[in-house]
């Protein structure tokens, strides 16, 4: 399995010098477009890094199921794939495309394997920076770059009025969608980095105390949600049930610990 991950990882460190960088701050007013839903952009770097990623990914590993953001957008039918799937990977080329088309460096380059539905590896690279968040199911979750490698561990939960939270309340359907930013004072912090991925890496990392999300795109969670719980945190569906790529419901939370993860349900869906 070591060598398998590396191997992806190698994948999405190659992608993001090819087609990431190499476009990023350069992109021609034709080469950003909107989808189907207003403010959801793609760029001519996500659909050749998500090119990129697949060719690669079809070579290395024979006759796993591909799902990458932009192939989805265009055919849904392949989320069907991901449940039962002996080796699949979701891609997402460019995670926080509004950020990166923006000339923002935030972003990320992620990807997790999923066997037979349940998430076993992830790797999310962060372009600028050059390296790698990366976990291993039941083997830990660890920071990969020129400076070596570090093991990463979620913080200590905070009391709540002093707690920071990074939270996508726009996602939700309603009413969660109105009452959910009603109790953000409740906190000591909220905010939004417009990319799941740098979150995920924020919060591995000890940084920030919770991730509260509505959509749940496996391309935007698998990978982070690994991470997380692999750096010792506690993440859950609001029912408190386990995440699962393919799910199909709404809602989740990523705390440092149980404890934490009931107080913080108990203030946003009261």
């Amino acid at each position: 399995m070591r060598a398998d991950h590396e191997r992806l990882t190698g994948i999405l460190v190659e992608a993001a010098r090819r087609e990431v960088m190499p476009r990023f701050r350069k992109l021609a007013a034709g080469e950003i477009r909107e989808k189907a839903t207003p403010g959801d952009l793609v760029t001519e770097a996500d659909e050749a890094a998500e090119r990129f990623i697949g060719a690669e990914l079809a070579r290395a590993f024979p006759g796993a199921v591909l799902v990458g953001e932009e192939a989805t957008t265009r055919d849904p039918t392949l989320l069907d794939r991901l449940g039962e799937a002996e080796l699949a990977f979701v891609i997402d080329p460019i995670d926080g495309t509004l950020n990166y088309a923006a000339d923002l460096p935030l972003f990320a380059v992620m990807a997790a394997a999923i066997v037979k539905g349940e998430t076993v590896a992830a790797v999310i690279h962060d372009p600028v920076l050059d390296d790698s968040a990366l976990a291993l199911r039941g083997e830990g979750a660890w920071l990969q770059g020129d400076a070596g490698t570090r093991d990463l561990r979620v913080g200590r939960a905070p009391s709540p009025d002093s707690i920071s939270g990074m939270v996508g309340w726009a996602y939700f359907p309603e009413p969660l969608r109105s009452t959910i930013p009603a109790r953000f004072a409740k906190f000591g912090q909220v905010s939004s980095l417009r990319c799941c991925g740098q979150e995920y890496r924020l919060a591995a990392r000890g940084n920030c105390d919770f991730l509260l999300y509505g959509a749940l795109n496996p391309w935007d969670h698998a990978p982070g949600v690994l991470l997380y719980n692999e750096a010792g945190g506690h993440a859950r569906m609001l029912d408190g049930s386990d995440y699962r790529p393919r799910l199909a419901s709404t809602g989740l939370l990523c705390a440092p610990e149980s404890e934490s993860w009931r107080n913080i349900i108990s203030i946003v869906t009261i």
